[in-house]
């Protein structure tokens, strides 16, 4: 059973399978598309309220539920364990941390099927921060183990190059558009672009085996962070050559 937020929701007018937002991110006349965040800390905070203001139908759930209360109320949206999460949503962000992964996929009954069909959005990473190498599940990438572990779930790996705070106020980089590389299965990535829209400019880089990539790449943004050296809205960005 899903909950209602302490603080209750903005109201927004239904029109059929469309619906007129609210908000600054508002988006006319948008698909509405049922959303689980399956994680209540930064990531999840970050990125839920660019798909809130669009329109989207969201709820939140994490492994402490007090956590996930207070992000919903913060949001606005309802809350609930996380397999009802899993079983309300369409498309799900799995924001957690490598070392969580398990836990919330059994509280989320993924080994179960409570997943299959939903498009799941892995943003999270796996490195070993002693040395900075990278975590693999027998040769799987985070993200690809997600999808074994989820079953008949379609996983897109994404946002997974960046600090919460890029995300949470997207902005330019060398005067261009963020530049948001994402991959998955073709009918997995059609239905992740449109919400990836709404915080950057998608990069379509192929398959899931790709994550392997990604993963690796952002090690390199993970100890320039840590080093203290690098500003936590650093990023990587594809740019044109001037002239």
């Amino acid at each position: 059973m899903l909950h209602a937020p302490t603080l209750a929701p903005a109201s927004r007018a239904v029109r059929g399978s469309t619906r007129e937002p609210i908000g600054s991110l508002a988006v006319p006349n948008v698909d509405v598309v049922k959303i689980g965040i399956l994680g209540s800390g930064m990531m999840a905070s970050a990125i839920a309220p660019h798909w809130i203001g669009a329109g989207h139908d969201v709820v939140v759930g994490g492994r402490t539920p007090e956590r996930a209360q207070q992000l919903s109320a913060d949001l606005g949206v309802e809350h609930g364990t996380l397999a009802e999460v899993a079983a309300f949503a369409d498309v799900a962000l799995l924001a957690v941390r490598s070392e969580g992964l398990g836990e919330t996929l059994d509280l989320a009954g993924a080994s179960r099927g409570t997943l299959a069909g939903t498009t799941v959005i892995d943003c999270g990473n796996a490195v070993h921060l002693g040395d900075y190498s990278q975590v693999r599940w027998d040769g799987r990438s985070l993200a690809e183990e997600v999808e074994f572990r989820a079953v008949g779930s379609k996983v897109v790996k994404a946002f997974n190059l960046c600090h919460a705070d890029v995300w949470r106020t997207p902005t330019t980089y060398g005067g261009a558009p963020l530049r948001v590389p994402f991959c998955g299965s073709e009918e997995a990535r059609s239905v992740a672009r449109p919400l990836i829209e709404l915080l950057g400019d998608p990069l379509d880089i192929g398959d899931l085996s790709q994550a392997r990539h990604l993963e690796a790449m952002a090690i390199i943004m993970i100890r320039a962070l840590a080093s203290g050296q690098t500003p936590l809205r650093s990023a990587f960005n594809l740019l044109s050559a001037d002239g």
